[in-house]
């Protein structure tokens, strides 16, 4: 199931917003690619320039460097995990059943046939799993925060986080758990695939055993 989105992102992510131009696009599509295939430190705008067959001012006329192109990408990601769980908890009744679907959205390997349209979900997947965390860890975080350049990945765990309180409301910590879960979801695929000491799921690396594991850790801890 193809699905068109295009979310309102943080206009000063960058200097001029790439959806609005097919030259823009190509930029985030080709940026996606090249990002997920050496890595966030090996990219360079000179490398996605060369892909691009264009210049490296071309694309610094759309971003002023590669940490606000990153932080850009993954905003689209958490946007559009938002934008799933608003959808398809609409007509899910029971806290559990929605919990049990966010999980399910999170662990977002395990949903192959639902894509961005004209970007490669699954190489976006994989940036946020290994490169999300350098959005926020970073020096530039206590700025980049009173930009609100974190507002979509507060969205989602809050999204998250009132489905818990549904569930259960007398627990106590439902952001803290919201953000672990989402964290979680992402660094055990990683270190089933990369790190297998740190994994129980290195022999079958499979998503459903996340899926698996996050439920038991979240229903034991809301109970």
């Amino acid at each position: 199931m193809t699905i068109e989105f295009n979310p309102s992102l943080n206009d000063k992510l960058f200097l001029k917003n790439p959806l609005s131009t097919e030259l823009g696009k190509k930029i985030i599509k080709e940026s996606i690619s090249l990002m997920a295939a050496t890595g966030y430190e090996q990219f360079t705008f000179k490398k996605l320039a060369h892909e691009m067959e264009t210049t490296e001012a071309t694309v610094y006329r759309y971003f002023i460097n590669k940490h606000k192109l990153l932080i850009y990408l993954v905003s689209w990601y958490w946007s559009y995990l938002e934008f799933q769980i608003f959808i398809q908890l609409t007509n899910i009744k029971s806290p559990a059943d929605k919990i049990k679907k966010i999980i399910d959205i999170l662990v977002w390997e395990d949903n192959s046939e639902i894509n961005f349209g004209a970007f490669d979900h699954q190489a976006l997947y994989l940036i946020v799993i290994s490169e999300g965390n350098k959005t926020y860890l970073s020096k530039n975080v206590d700025e980049n925060n009173r930009d609100l350049l974190y507002k979509p990945f507060k969205d989602l765990s809050e999204r998250i986080s009132a489905i818990f309180v549904e569930f259960n409301p007398s627990y106590k910590y439902p952001n803290t758990l919201a953000s672990s879960v989402i964290d979680l979801s992402h660094l055990q695929y990683f270190f089933m695939h990369h790190l297998p000491r740190l994994s129980d799921f290195a022999k079958t690396k499979s998503p459903k055993n996340i899926e698996v594991f996050l439920e038991d850790l979240v229903f034991k801890t809301l109970a």
